[in-house]
């Protein structure tokens, strides 16, 4: 149908229509500017000891606890969705002062990264270093009264790292906010040649509200005070970009933001700030947040999933950890 505008200068701008763009699902897809695609999302795990153990998370609903038989199990099942990478995250068999079970290759992190790999070799494995969930005290570092000391932490880290890499990581994200971590990580990989290990740099980790599900996944939660002494501000961005230049000077081959959702400024900037690779942790707060609503009727999950993680790659993010990576993958097959 053609409408007559008797305005002749209405109608001239009546002619720029963008609308004409959208009519279609195909024209919509063919003038998208972003797309969100299955190379793009790392899927967290957490492995526990044990075996046949599949235990839900509470606070995470369709996120569990596995056994490492287990987490085989489900990273041939994310695998066959067309996923390639995963972030393994664990709950030791033991916890001490400084954390050693993080570093023991018995522990059920350094088992699960060792079977996935021979499962799957071209799996890509991220392991998170932090001693907080293997500490005792639940502080990503080595304590000196209630001070974590940087420097006697950063030959702890380098001990996880190692073995993270001895066991088959691919890339190696510590997510501890403490000086000094990435050069130092990188002097212990290349020492004991592992120099084709990759350093995915947690650089932006802000001292978050939104990370409360992740301790409960993790029995991570510090025991007194909290880490604002480490973490940063949430008011800061030019203290991002410094900490980004500390780390990439450092050799981190990727760069991440923390958490993705309330800092999509952040990863912006820092999109614009460099040429490396930028990721960002779509958190467990985050992810509880839209499992809860999409529970109580509220939202449709599918539409609101796949808007988020859009927003995050509009931000300038090339890769995105996310809980939501399973549904994402199932859903946007469905797109294809």
């Amino acid at each position: 149908m053609y409408y007559r505008l008797e305005n002749p200068k209405v109608m001239k701008l009546n002619t720029l229509r963008p609308r004409r763009l959208r009519l279609s699902a195909p024209l919509r897809v063919m003038v998208r500017e972003n797309h969100v695609c299955l190379n793009d999302l790392i899927y967290p795990i957490f492995v526990v000891p044990g075996t046949n153990v599949k235990e839900e998370i509470p606070s995470m609903p369709g996120c569990y606890h596995l056994s490492v038989d287990n987490a085989v199990r489900l990273a041939e099942d994310i695998y066959a969705l067309g996923l390639r990478a995963i972030e393994v995250f664990g709950l030791p068999a033991y916890k001490d002062e400084i954390g050693s079970s993080a570093w023991d290759p018995q522990s059920p992190v350094q088992c699960a990264i060792r079977a996935i790999k021979k499962a799957l070799p071209d799996m890509v494995i991220v392991g998170d270093v932090c001693l907080c969930q293997y500490t005792t005290h639940g502080h990503c570092g080595h304590l000196e009264g209630h001070y974590v000391d940087n420097d006697k932490t950063l030959k702890l880290l380098q001990k996880v790292a190692v073995s993270q890499a001895e066991a088959g990581a691919d890339i190696i994200a510590q997510s501890d906010m403490l000086d000094g971590r990435v050069a130092a990580i990188r002097e212990a990989l290349d020492a004991h040649g592992f120099i084709n290990v990759s350093i995915m740099s947690y650089a932006v980790k802000y001292a978050s509200g939104y990370y409360g599900p992740f301790r409960d996944a993790a029995d991570s939660a510090p025991q007194f005070g909290d880490r604002r002494q480490y973490q940063m501000d949430p008011a800061n961005v030019r203290e991002a970009l410094k900490e980004v230049d500390l780390d990439l000077m450092e050799g981190a081959d990727i760069i991440m933001v923390k958490p993705a959702l309330a800092y999509l400024d952040v990863v912006r900037q820092v999109r614009d700030h460099i040429h490396h690779p930028v990721a960002v942790y779509n958190v467990s707060g985050e992810y509880a947040m839209v499992k809860a609503a999409a529970a109580n009727g509220w939202i449709d999950e599918k539409r609101i999933v796949l808007e988020t993680l859009t927003s995050m790659k509009r931000a300038g993010a090339d890769i995105i950890i996310t809980y939501h990576a399973l549904d994402a993958a199932r859903w946007l097959k469905e797109e294809e």
